[in-house]
Formats: structure tokens, sequence, C-alpha cells
């Protein structure tokens, strides 16, 4: 058929195909300007805009009457919130009332609280009230999502298999633990960005970078100095709240917190470079191990051409401390990279709540303020990072008691350790990238660059699966086990199939301590191989020594290195161990270590790709403790300045895996959970022997 004689319909079909397109930025920056000054433009304004834009005056006409409902939806939600958090206020008042008229007693009774009399009715009235304002709010969703909302169960029920753990006998007297094995779910599944939610997510990005370059310019208005000597700035939140809060904004119910802080300094990678591991969330996890646990890109709504120059893409994120006693936080948000001028680069990042509709439940209340970096080019390798943190917090399950002040002062993911894991991870690519001559391995011939970046990509993968395994994320059931020895042990099974991980059922064992001496000290005796017979009960009293050392940082004692047993008992099985240890300048430090077998260590040092080889790491993650007065004595010169406190001592998380069996349908038998028990209280005993802090 000619194409002048296909259908009159099959024409209208393509002419509405035709008018639905994407938008380009420029279009919608001009369209947002113009909608600004007259929101209800004529036909000869919308004709002479269309002509401006290559665009038809249908699309505009179209453009301007969809924005006119997203502003009303956005008024509206607006309005809710505010609705929320004046609820959120009376709720709190009405605690405080119940607090109070529990101390009120009845004349008529003999010391009974009034309270006894009407709580129930009390309850009543507001569980009716509650009811009332649920169907109001979800009676406006619908109206604006265009399909009835349907409010979630109270339980999401899943459906995973289970691993029983049985532990009989000597632990825990028949103790019977079923622990579900949630390896195979996902979290933070991102729903796509709509069209229509597009630009208004685009304008909030673009606030929130103007709001990062004044935050990370302003001065002392704003910013509190830290440690003298220091560039790390806390935040004054009243300062903020009256510069930058909107109206009615600046009202927070009491149980959410604000962290605010800012640090700067120089890094060893070149703009472009950081901007690249900022917008690729591989990286991202791959750089910041101790601190981000998983992350993942949502949806991408503007990419950038040549160095990512104005990206912006919907990120996901959970934030740890690497313990399971400490839970974690997630986050949703726009991240926004964007070119300011030559050499000068900007990654802002805000959560877009209250700008979209929430599948389930209530929206969650913590969430990223603008915040993110400022990243100057200096021409010679280096670039200079100013870091912005600035978060609201909503605290909703318990803080060990070893970790509270570091959580809640908000030194834990502030912006100083984050610029100091950067520094640390840059070195660590620097180094990477200039491996050099060749090292002796065990037979005595070099190892070279190719086994050396080997070596290191494999020492990497182990940091990275150590650090993930003592997440707390709520996919990973952790169960403490009842007292055994003086310190409080926690385990999670886990069925692993993933690359770099034994087939089958892995058991993680951790537990925390707090050791009266600095953070650096506890580090330097914990990754010295000489003192290793002091702590390490696999080493059977034996001397260790080091076959193979590749630096990769400034400071000498981060490095990965092979290590052997001196005597022949180590070697009879040819086992080895490979070891990380690393340190930045927050006083944060890792010594990981996972035992290898000698042919493996060969393959891995000729160079063979090492991501197929499994790992079963175990280690220590030593923090500063931010508590004060947290020890005896005055501390060393050394701990000043680690996370910007004086810290005479330090918080270490101790944790080993083994594999129960190579069966993923195996249970958990009493003599694993006797093997992992007895693997870390005698190691926290030695530990604390051997520093001279024996004792609870």
């Amino acid at each position: 058929m000619d194409s002048g004689d296909e259908p009159e319909g099959s024409n209208n079909n393509q002419h509405q195909r035709k008018q639905y397109h994407r938008h380009t930025p420029h279009q919608i920056q001009q369209l947002e300007a113009m909608f600004k000054e007259c929101p209800h433009p004529d036909e000869n304004q919308r004709a002479a805009l269309g002509r401006e834009l290559d665009l038809e005056p249908q699309q505009i006409k179209f453009w301007f009457q969809n924005r006119r409902t997203q502003m009303k939806a956005q008024h509206e939600r607006a309005s809710n919130s505010f609705l929320r958090m004046e609820n959120d206020k009376i709720r709190c008042e009405n605690v405080t009332m119940h607090e109070a008229l529990k101390n009120v007693i009845c004349p008529n009774c003999v010391g009974q609280p009034v309270t006894d009399y009407f709580d129930a009715q009390k309850l009543r009235m507001e569980n009716t009230q509650l009811k009332e304002e649920l169907d109001r709010m979800s009676s406006i969703t619908s109206k604006y999502l265009g399909r009835p909302f349907t409010q979630a169960p109270a339980v999401l029920p899943t459906s995973v298999p289970s691993l029983d753990l049985s532990v009989g006998g000597g632990l825990g007297g028949g103790l019977s633990l079923d622990l579900d094995l949630l390896s195979g779910c996902s979290s933070g599944i991102l729903p796509p960005v709509t069209e229509m939610e597009r630009p208004m997510m685009i304008d909030l990005a673009a606030r929130a970078m103007d709001e990062l370059i004044r935050l990370a310019q302003a001065g002392r208005q704003l910013w509190v100095k830290g440690v003298p000597g220091d560039a790390l700035d806390t935040l004054n939140v009243a300062a903020y709240d009256s510069l930058f809060a909107a109206p009615g904004g600046a009202f927070r119910p009491p149980d959410i917190s604000v962290e605010g802080s800012r640090d700067s300094g120089l890094v060893f990678m070149s703009a472009v470079a950081l901007v690249d591991v900022f917008m690729d969330t591989n990286k991202w996890t791959e750089f910041f191990p101790g601190i981000v646990s998983k992350a993942h890109t949502g949806d991408v709504l503007m990419s950038g051409l040549c160095g990512r120059s104005e990206s912006l893409i919907m990120m996901y994120e959970e934030l740890h401390v690497v313990t399971p006693v400490v839970p974690t936080r997630e986050f949703s948000f726009l991240r926004y990279c964007k070119q300011i001028e030559q050499g000068l680069w900007a990654v802002a990042d805000v959560s877009p709540d209250g700008l979209r509709d929430v599948p389930y439940g209530t929206p969650p209340r913590s969430r990223r303020l603008p915040s993110g970096c400022l990243i100057a080019d200096m021409s010679n390798g280096y670039s200079k990072v100013t870091w912005v943190e600035h978060m609201e917090i909503e605290q909703t399950l318990p803080i060990s008691a070893l970790y509270r002040n570091l959580v809640l002062s908000g030194a834990a993911f502030g912006a100083h350790r984050w610029l100091a894991a950067l520094q640390r991870a840059c070195e660590r690519v620097a180094s990477l990238a200039m491996l050099g001559a060749p090292h002796h391995d065990l037979a005595g011939a070099g190892v070279t660059p190719e086994g050396q970046r080997s070596t290191m990509k494999l020492s990497q993968q182990m940091v990275g699966l150590f650090c993930a395994s003592l997440s707390s994320s709520p996919l990973q059931r952790w169960v403490l086990l009842p007292g055994t020895t003086d310190v409080s042990i926690r385990v999670a099974p886990q069925r692993s199939a993933e690359p770099g991980q034994p087939n089958g059922v892995v058991l993680t064992a951790a537990t925390s301590i707090w050791l009266p001496v600095p953070a650096n000290h506890a580090f330097a005796f914990l990754r010295d191989e000489s003192a290793r017979s002091q702590w390490d009960i696999l080493a059977h009293a034996n001397q260790v020594q080091e076959v193979l050392r590749i630096p990769n940082g400034s400071n000498p004692d981060n490095c990965v290195s092979v290590l052997r047993g001196t005597m022949t008992d180590a070697n009879q099985d040819g086992m080895l161990i490979l070891q990380e240890s690393c340190t930045d300048a927050s006083g944060s430090s890792l010594v990981v270590y996972s035992p290898i077998d000698l042919l493996t260590a060969n393959v891995v040092m000729s160079g063979e790709d090492a991501s197929g080889i499994p790992l079963l790491p175990s280690g220590f993650a030593i923090l500063p403790d931010a508590r004060p007065g947290s020890g005896a004595g005055a501390p060393s010169s050394s701990s000043v300045g680690q996370l910007g406190k004086i810290s005479p001592g330090c918080v270490v998380a101790v944790a080993f895996q083994i594999l129960v069996s190579s069966l993923p349908s195996s249970r958990v038998d009493a003599e694993s959970m006797a093997t992992v028990t007895g693997l870390i209280g005698t190691t926290v005993q030695q530990i604390k022997a051997a520093l001279n802090c024996a004792g609870p």
C-alpha cells in the first residue's frame, strides 16, 4: 500500500505518538521560567514560546496544563506535610500529658493513679481520630493518584526459606532458634520517576545544588568550629533554619535529630575521576565499604555527555557502621552533578520526600537534606574536596552503648569520616596504578605488577565481603546467643552463592569490645605479624612471617600482605593468610584476613583473574571511642583529632566466618556454634591479656 493510501486513523495515531516525547533540559528550563512569570499564557504567548523552543503550540498548551496540575498536587502535599507535623506535635503533647497524669492520684482511691480509669477510653478516642485522619489522607491520595489507595497490612508477608539453628548441650541448654535466610531478598527497590514527577525532581535538584554551594562557602554564621587546627565544622541548626527553612518547615518533632558537618581536604585523584566515583553506585560502594553497605541507581533523569556534566540520578543507599549492633540508615535521594566552572564540580544530594507517593505505609522520616561536595581540580593530580553532610534522622532502633555517642554525635556518618575514607581509597587506587618493581613470592621469584594488582583486587573483594557480612541490615538476621562467655556474641547464618563466596551455608559470629588504648595502638598490635601468635589461636603459638607485602598508601601500615607460619605444622596443609590492614585520618581502621591455600596464592600472584576465588574473611573493625571520660589517664597526642575528639580508648568489632556446609539445605549444628563461640571468646581474652587490659 502506498503511504498516501494509509487509513486516516493510522495517520492520527502516528501524529499522537509524535506529540509525546521527552523535552530537553533547555526546553524544560525555558518552560519553567515562563511558568513562573505567567502560569496561564494566551494563544499568542504560546505560539511565540513554541517558535523559540521548536515546539508546537498544542505541546506548549498541554505542558502548562500538566504543570498547573502538578503545582496543585504539590501544594496539597505541602499542606498534608504540615498537617502531619501538627499531628506529630499533638501526639507529643499527648504523651507529655499522659506522663504527667501518671503522678496524679485520685483522693477517693487508695493510691491508685487516675489514668487507670480512663486510659482505655482515651485510647479508643485516639484510635477513632487516627482512623478518621488515615481515611482522609487516603481519600486525598486516591484523588491525585487517579486510583484507589490501598493501605498496607500491618505486617508484610514474606516467603523465604528458613534455616533451623539448634543449639544444645553446653550451649544455651537446648535453645532452639529459627533464623531466616534472606540472602535472596532485595531491598531499596525504587519506582521509576514518572513524567509528571520529572520537572519537579529537576527543580528540586537545582535548588539543592544552590543550597549546597552556599553551605560549602558559608562562614561562621552557619558553621561552628570543631577541634582547634581541624577543618571540621558543625552546622548551627538554628542559624540554618532561619536562612533556609520554608515557612512552617523549621518545626521538627522531638524524635527527629539533625546532623550537619563540613570538612575539606586534598584528595589524590582528578576531579573528573572523582565525579565518576560519585555517579557510579558500584564504585561508590567499593570506595566506602566501611560506610556504605549497599547502593544502586533507581532511575537516570539526566545523563551527562562529557565527564558526566549535568547528570541527575535517583539513588538508593544503605549506610552502616561495621558492627551488627548499630542500625543501618536507608535513604533514597536525588544525586545531581554539574560542572560549575572550569575545573570546579559540584555533586548535590537531596531526598525528594513529599514529592513522591509512598507505595505503602507512612513516608520515611529520615532523609538527606541538601548536601554533597564541591570538587576543585588542582591540576597536579590532586583535587580539593569540600564535603557537606546534612540529614534528618529518626532513630527508632536501639544503639549499643559502645557506639551510642559516636552515632548520636554525628561523627559516625559525618563529613570528616567520609572525607578521610575518600582520601584513603584514592591513595589505594593510585598505588594500584603505580605498581612497579616485582616483589618476591614464596619461592623467591619475582611477583610481577600484574600479580600484585591481582592480589590487591582479591584483597579489596575480601574487605568488601567482610564489611558487608557485619551489616545490621533488616535483611540480615542477627541472633544474640545466651551468655556463655564474658562477651555478647551474635550470629547470622547466610546461604551464599555470590561470586567470591563459597557455595553453601556460612555462619558469621561477631562481638564488640571496648579497649582502654588509643585506636592506633590497637590497630598497630592487630596488624603486626610478629604479635599475631599472641591472639590468633589458629597460629598454635607459632610465629608468623610476612612473605609478601604490597604497600597501598602513604601510611606504611596500609598494605596487603601474605602471611605464613614459620613452623612446619602451619605449612603441612599448604595454607596461607591473605591480610589487608588500612587506617585513615579519622582513626577508623580495618584488619581483615582470610585463609587461602598455596595453589590459589600462586595463581593469584601470577596475575590470573581472582574475582571468582571464594573467601571466608574474618577480622577487626576499629573506631575511636567518642564517649567522654571513657578511659583512665591522659590520652596520647596521637589520638587527638580522630573523629574530631580526644579518645583514650577504642571500640573493636571482632568477627569470624566459617563454612558450615557446602550443601545449601544444611542445618547449623551445635558443633559449628561451639567453634565460632570458642574462637571469639578466646581471641578476645588473649587480645585483652596482650594489651594488659583483661577484665570485663
